[in-house]
């Protein structure tokens, strides 16, 4: 059984409806293993993401960071064993970057691990995701990325949506042409186990160029 959360991000920490999910889907509680988004900087990468887990009284045996002070072979070493993999937040094309050069992303589809990533580290953890200026990142050009492709759609995570929906619409109107688009803001998730997709906050989905808001089922 695969479980898979594509989080927006907690400016506190995880709602209790998400938390009370979590406590049921994460049965191995033996590794908690965190996936920088900035691999060079390595003060407190992580301790947001890790105080979301301890709130909801969450433990892990062990806890590592795979940044650049791990080498290759033992990243890849450690998500082998993990119980949990968690793609932390931050710079969606460093992190990207550091995927590929690591080749992690191959180690994370074949892990039983549960896997989550919040805000970058959800947009990475989807098939394909839009790097453009109008979602903030520091570009002149458009493009599609490649992401680790857990499941076959694409993710757009923490971003004001509700001021910007229009907006939404028309960038990702030709990448919904090929996949379906899930767009959130903060405080949002979208679980999928095995097939199943479930949706916490305000969640959209964008296919075929129309957008939807989705039902709460979590």
């Amino acid at each position: 059984m695969k479980f898979h959360y594509y989080l927006g991000w907690f400016n506190n920490f995880f709602p209790a409806k998400l938390s009370r999910v979590l406590q049921e889907d994460i049965t191995d509680r033996k590794s908690l293993v965190m996936i920088s988004s900035d691999p060079f900087f390595y003060e407190m990468d992580g301790a947001t993401e890790r105080s979301w887990f301890d709130q909801a009284g969450i433990m892990f045996d062990e806890y590592h960071l795979i940044n650049y002070r791990v080498q290759k072979e033992e990243a890849n070493s450690i998500i082998q064993n993990a119980s949990v993999i968690f793609l932390l937040g931050g710079d969606t094309i460093k992190q990207n970057e550091f995927l590929r050069d690591y080749e992690l992303s191959v180690a994370i589809k074949k892990s039983r691990a549960v896997v989550m990533g919040a805000s970058a580290g959800a947009i990475n953890m989807s098939a394909k995701w839009l790097c453009s200026k109008s979602f903030g990142y520091n570009i002149e050009t458009s493009s599609v990325y490649e992401g680790i492709g857990l499941d076959d759609f694409s993710v757009l995570s923490h971003f004001d949506l509700e001021n910007n929906l229009p907006l939404v619409q028309d960038e990702l109107s030709h990448l919904s042409e090929e996949m379906n688009i899930y767009a959130s803001n903060k405080d949002c998730a979208v679980r999928v186990k095995d097939d199943k997709v479930d949706i916490l906050g305000n969640v959209y989905l964008i296919s075929r160029s129309m957008i939807q808001k989705l039902d709460e089922t979590l």
